[in-house]
């Protein structure tokens, strides 16, 4: 049985968070999903959005698991974090370089994934499943396609349990990315994550900088549509429902939705899906 979850960002505001607990998070918990994840801004800058809406989806009894990396945080800002989210109840973290927040100084500050996956072992053992990210079309500040697989064998080797892939249109890249890694002994399991097409415009200046590639024909398909922001959605959940049917077919052994915080593109695929 494949692992399906969401992910949401924390809201800039109490209206915002209001409706992501009331309404949205209801909606998908019809859905079924595994986990919930929550992002966290670069350097933490999102730290305390990020810890209310995770304490306020563990008060509801929900499995969840906040992002979470050093920034320009030290070792004891970490350690009572990591503490505050067991005391939650939380046992799900997804651990992450992150980036340092613009004017906080150079990038010796950061503190790679491997050695927060490291640190976070180090205080809390066994407590935490702990996820990390791949990029089966390469991040985009890597030196190279194998040094970019050497990174992700460092963060699991130091005791991170599974990898969410960033998002992708290109099945083979996934697939084949798969192979590659079981090639230099990576064994865990790595969920493929999907992100439903919506804006595309925001979609598209969004990949250029994360390095996710968006197909010639895709690009050409929704251009052909114009205006027309109805058929550009049809398209859209027909493209990654068919996306998500192929990977769930050739054994991929999940699907992480990045939602946008919203129920109605995630909820067609699923219902596209039969799942």
């Amino acid at each position: 049985m494949s692992t399906i979850s969401f992910e949401y960002f924390p809201p800039k505001t109490a209206e915002g968070k209001a409706a992501l607990l009331d309404k949205t998070t209801p909606a998908l918990l019809d859905l079924n999903p595994g986990f919930f994840s929550v992002t966290y801004g670069a350097g933490g800058s999102t730290r305390d959005s990020t810890f209310g809406v995770v304490a306020a989806l563990c008060e509801r009894g929900i499995e969840v698991a906040p992002h979470l990396s050093f920034g320009g945080d030290d070792a004891d800002t970490m350690a009572a974090l990591l503490q505050r989210y067991r005391d939650l109840g939380v046992k799900r973290l997804v651990a992450l370089r992150g980036d340092m927040p613009s004017g906080t100084g150079g990038p010796g500050q950061l503190v790679y994934a491997n050695e927060l996956v490291a640190f976070i072992r180090q205080h809390t053992g066994d407590h935490f499943h702990i996820e990390v990210a791949a990029y089966p079309e390469i991040h985009p500040q890597a030196e190279s396609y194998a040094s970019d697989l050497h990174y992700l064998k460092l963060k699991l080797d130091a005791g991170a349990d599974s990898a969410i892939t960033q998002y992708f249109y290109n099945v083979e890249s996934y697939f084949y990315f798969l192979d590659q890694c079981a090639a230099i002994g990576i064994d865990k399991p790595i969920y493929a994550g999907i992100m439903p097409i919506t804006n595309f415009a925001n979609l598209a200046r969004f990949s250029r900088n994360c390095g996710a590639e968006i197909p010639r024909w895709i690009c050409q398909r929704i251009e052909g549509y114009g205006k027309d922001d109805e058929s550009i959605r049809k398209f859209g959940i027909e493209v990654v429902t068919q996306l998500c049917q192929t990977l769930l077919e050739n054994g991929a052994p999940g699907l992480h939705f990045y939602t946008m915080n919203q129920v109605d593109p995630t909820r067609q695929i699923y219902q596209n899906l039969g799942l």
